[in-house]
């Protein structure tokens, strides 16, 4: 029998909120059984939501998650799934790149006040 795992198992296995997860459930990146009104989590469901904890420290939308994940299922998904997250890596990270850019300029131009305030 594959292991289950309740709402609260998830939140303190990931240390998140039962709150998250049923968020994630809304959106449609879970799908538990249902047995009356509890929840009840496969190991599937545990590896998506460290998949779409990973995808959200890293910044990508829960649309773009959802849309990765679910690739998977379809023939040549593996495939097609490693592509399209290869590209949404390097996407991700010229854009961090940009706003690093930005960041070191921004605290550049407030060292340069400091200096001149401090004269």
């Amino acid at each position: 029998m594959e292991q289950q795992f309740s709402i609260t198992d998830l939140a303190k296995d990931y240390d998140i909120t039962s709150r998250t997860i049923r968020h994630y459930e809304d959106t449609g990146l879970l799908t538990p059984a249902r047995k009356g009104t509890k929840r009840i989590f496969t190991s599937r469901d545990h590896v998506r939501l460290g998949l779409i904890l990973r995808g959200r420290r890293i910044g990508f939308s829960l649309a773009e998650i959802k849309e990765i994940i679910n690739m998977y299922d379809l023939p040549e998904g593996e495939k097609k799934q490693t592509s399209f997250l290869l590209e949404k890596i390097s996407e991700r990270r010229q854009m961090l790149l940009e706003q690093q850019i930005d960041i070191q300029k921004m605290l550049s131009e407030l060292e340069d006040i400091e200096i001149h305030l401090n004269k």
